[in-house]
């Protein structure tokens, strides 16, 4: 089993920036892409945005330049999603997973970090 923990979450203003950080308990980063997630206010959870195991990055449409996922090569198990130009909208709670592309899903999750974007 496979420990995630996400922190950077918090209040902030719109215009806003946060990072998030996500570390796992072993190196896994060479093994399985990444995937942050968030669940709005009475949305279902969606993809935001991905980093695999080379480095390639994808986002969702709706992060428009705003969001990057990145690495830290000096913490091999440190995943980032550096948010800007945060609006309410991006309110909510903000995951990181693993993929697994043996199952074709995301099989480790951890609990969440909350962002509230609030004036």
């Amino acid at each position: 089993q496979v420990q995630i923990v996400e922190s950077g979450g918090g209040l902030v203003q719109p215009g806003g920036s946060l990072r998030l950080s996500c570390t796992t308990d072993r190196n896994i980063l060479r093994i399985y892409t990444m995937g942050w997630y968030r669940q709005t206010p009475g949305n279902q959870r969606e993809l935001v945005a991905t980093i695999s195991r080379g480095g390639t990055t994808n986002y969702a449409d709706f992060v428009k330049g705003r969001f990057t996922i990145s690495r830290d090569n000096s913490r091999v198990n440190t995943v980032y999603l550096q948010l800007n130009s945060l609006t309410a909208e991006d309110t909510g709670t903000y995951y990181c997973a693993a993929y697994s592309r043996g199952v074709r899903e995301y099989v480790y999750w951890g609990q969440g970090t909350q962002v509230i974007v609030s004036s």
